[in-house]
């Protein structure tokens, strides 16, 4: 089994800085894969500096795991460093901002891969998402904590509503924003040639989804395919940062 990973974070069409994060690492041995993507918060400073503190706590709780992981690793060893990881990212983050007044209202959204054979176990806060990909379809694995996705939920409002929700980005979770961040799981069996796709919410806000298998099936090459997504996000006048990472593995 192989895996192929791409990402690229812009800052997108409107924004005058970056305040995403991507990164991402494949064990040598090959047989696991770790991805991340965050979307900070709290403005021009305080987004940039959230989401590096989480991510770099990500990399840095679970790169070596990741290099030294057995190809028979449990699930729940793999759900428990993810829990670790997200843990750690939130005392960073709440650390910091105890630290520097000026940071005071920081925070990121925090999606967080583990590839391990063929199953992909995601572990997530905030309004970051989770694809795969498969055929013509693009099924996303994350719930958003956001207040519209409440919303949604309990029926107060339908989907055609949602684009004149002015608050339809605020959280109701974020990493360094709450006491404790457990994050919500899910374990997805990927076939040969599914993707899996991470994203910030400046893809989704810009490029519709059933566009993504699309540019996915006319792009040659994972790093053609993230360009692609992030020019379309970017013809689209994407309003926020767009980050993709993209993963898929062969037999």
């Amino acid at each position: 089994m192989r895996y192929h990973v791409a990402g690229q974070s812009h800052r997108g069409a409107v924004r005058e800085s970056n305040q995403d994060v991507v990164d991402w690492r494949i064990a040598p041995s090959g047989d696991h894969a770790l991805l991340v993507v965050a979307d900070g918060m709290g403005g021009h400073q305080g987004g940039e500096v959230a989401s590096r503190l989480a991510v770099d706590a990500v990399m840095e709780s679970l790169g070596s795991d990741i290099a030294e992981a057995s190809p028979d690793i449990s699930d729940k060893a793999i759900r428990d460093k993810l829990e670790r990881a997200f843990k750690l990212a939130n005392e960073r983050v709440v650390s910091r901002r105890a630290d520097d007044p000026r940071l005071e209202k920081m925070g990121t959204t925090l999606v967080v891969a583990w590839v391990s054979g063929n199953q992909a176990h995601i572990a997530h806060i905030g309004d970051s998402r989770c694809y795969s990909l498969s055929g013509n379809q693009a099924l996303c694995l994350t719930r958003d904590d956001t207040v519209v996705q409440n919303m949604l939920e309990d029926g107060s409002i339908t989907a055609a509503d949602v684009p004149n929700v002015p608050f339809r980005n605020v959280l109701t979770r974020a990493v360094g924003a709450v006491e404790q961040a457990d994050p919500s799981y899910r374990r997805e069996t990927l076939e040969e040639r599914d993707v899996l796709l991470l994203c910030s919410d400046g893809l989704t806000d810009s490029v519709p989804e059933f566009r993504w298998p699309e540019i996915l099936e006319e792009s040659d090459g994972m790093e053609r395919t993230v360009q692609a997504l992030i020019d379309a996000g970017l013809a689209n006048e994407a309003g926020d940062n767009v980050s993709v990472v993209l993963l898929t593995l062969e037999y």
